[in-house]
């Protein structure tokens, strides 16, 4: 039988699922803690030094810093922002130069967090009651009672409350961007996108990070070499679209390993592995390089920002999922309209796709300032595919008639415009909100209006059209125009942009026409 190894929390490591040797890390060495001598007396300074000189509090040593007047230990205090003890004399330059000090740290520097403790010599100069209850100081001391164990006793106990209370500052500001991390990383609708902002909010939460990579399991796969890169920064950018066991040392590749294996996160000195397991997506880990040490909050505060990136995967898959059964059901919708005008459904993707190119050139061009806070830009290549959805309301024999209509032909098939803004019209109603089902009946009851006020079914002129009808009148034209239909022959594209370029003004907006130019054209 293997015998089990106890590790953080309650996961229990067996001897045969052990990782592969790493090669051994030097130890970071802890940064010691600051402590400011304040008194205009050099003895004190260099008694206080000697006592405490081989003083450690949780492996780790003192650093003095000595100053000796109130002006002085100000400009220290405003360079230094991590002293853990200030040793305060009380009369120096001025017999209160050390309450003045103690409100200056506390009021003016907004410090809090820094330990003050009381020396003074001359205790009637500053009664112990009064300083305690005026001034926001941390222990009282007469010179004349602090032996050595005394001071080593009233060091420990300041250092051990500056560490607690730092500890809880740590976690607070770690929480915070853990907060607003995860707001950033949610407010992503894509796939794509939410994992390239994975790995740069987990950067952001490390320190001295000098790469990531975000791999996710291959389709059929099991091995962890076949993990594929789906993201990646700093040394490793170039890599995305590989597979990890081809382009990562072999170090790398253990500690992904044993993350995907034990279901959890690995810390090395100098790196670390992130597992995260979702319902719906596949599993994923992200390798940090080149960081710090990561104390217990630090870790405890990452494990709590992966809990909440898996909830974000699953969020994102469903959404996707969501917004490809969507899309799927208003492809449905616009194949039923041109199946009765015997048209295929590459017509619809071909002006989602023009309405989409030419609604980003104008917010490009900031032709329409309004553009850039609209959700015009979000819908409009959704909207656009139900354009002429109102032609289910027109009989066949009109919809697919070789010839030309005659005149009162013609005013039915116009009719197909207030069907379709009505039927859509009804439906955006019952989503709350702008929706693409707003923006796609304003376009099929728009899209046939004209630019000089010639068109229907309202005859609107100029920008009392909706500028997304102005946008999907070109679109619609112009793939109209080089396709082929039951009446006509394709022209060519070059005729198609010179018969929109020609327009421009009289069917078409011009701006919304130069950018169609822009997209349309080939680039010389």
């Amino acid at each position: 039988m293997t015998d089990a190894l106890k590790l953080d929390g309650d996961t229990l490591i067996f001897a045969d699922d052990q990782p592969p040797p790493v090669a051994p890390v030097a130890p970071v060495a802890l940064a010691q803690w600051k402590i400011l001598i304040v008194d205009d007396e050099e003895e004190v300074h260099r008694l206080t030094r000697w006592v405490l000189a081989d003083f450690r509090f949780g492996d780790r040593g003192i650093e003095f810093l000595s100053a000796y007047s109130r002006v002085e230990a100000e400009g220290i205090l405003r360079r230094e922002t991590d002293i853990a003890i200030v040793l305060l004399d009380v009369v120096m330059e001025e017999d209160d130069a050390g309450l003045r000090l103690a409100h200056f740290i506390r009021e003016d520097l907004d410090n809090a967090f820094v330990r003050i403790v009381l020396r003074t010599g001359q205790p009637g100069q500053a009664p112990e009651h009064e300083v305690i209850a005026d001034y926001d100081i941390n222990d009282y001391k007469a010179k004349t009672e602090l032996t050595t164990q005394k001071l080593f006793t009233t060091v420990t106990t300041a250092l051990r409350g500056y560490r607690d209370i730092m500890t809880i500052e740590a976690s607070r500001k770690g929480l915070e961007h853990i907060l607003d991390a995860s707001s950033s990383l949610f407010e992503k609708r894509s796939m794509t996108q939410f994992i390239e902002g994975v790995v740069l909010q987990i950067q952001s939460l490390l320190h001295n990070h000098t790469g990531a990579v975000l791999c996710s399991l291959r389709a059929n796969r099991v091995h962890p070499d076949d993990y594929e890169i789906v993201a990646a920064s700093g040394l490793y950018s170039d890599k995305v679209g590989q597979v990890v066991g081809e382009v990562l040392p072999d170090a790398i590749i253990a500690d992904i390993s044993e993350a995907y294996r034990r279901r959890t996160n690995v810390f090395r000195d100098d790196r670390c592995a992130f597992f995260f397991q979702t319902r719906n997506y596949e599993a994923s880990v992200v390798y940090v390089h080149g960081t710090e040490a990561l104390h217990d909050v630090d870790r405890k505060l990452m494990e709590v920002f992966c809990s909440k990136i898996a909830i974000g995967f699953d969020n994102v898959y469903l959404f996707d999922q969501l917004a490809e059964a969507q899309k799927a059901i208003v492809y449905a919708l616009a194949r039923l309209a041109e199946h009765k005008d015997q048209e295929t459904g590459d017509h619809v993707r071909r002006v989602e796709t023009l309405s989409d190119n030419i609604t980003s050139e104008l917010l490009a061009r900031r032709c329409f300032p309004e553009l850039s806070e609209s959700e015009l830009v979000k819908h409009i290549g959704l909207a656009s595919i139900l354009h002429d959805v109102g032609k289910v309301g027109i009989p066949d024999a009109i919809l697919q008639k070789p010839g030309r209509l005659d005149p009162d032909e013609r005013a039915v098939i116009e009719r197909h415009a207030g069907i379709g803004q009505s039927i859509l019209d009804d439906a955006g109603h019952m989503v709350q909100g702008m929706n693409y089902l707003n923006v796609a009946a304003e376009i099929a009851g728009s899209h046939h209006e004209k630019f000089d006020g010639s068109g229907y079914p309202r005859g609107l002129s100029g920008d009392a059209i909706p500028l997304s009808g102005r946008i999907v009148a070109v679109a619609d034209v112009f793939d109209a125009l080089v396709s082929s239909r039951p009446y006509k022959k394709p022209w060519s594209r070059a005729d198609a942009i010179a018969y929109i370029r020609g327009e421009s003004g009289r069917h078409f907006d011009p701006l919304v026409v130069e950018a169609f130019l822009a997209v349309a054209e080939p680039k010389v």
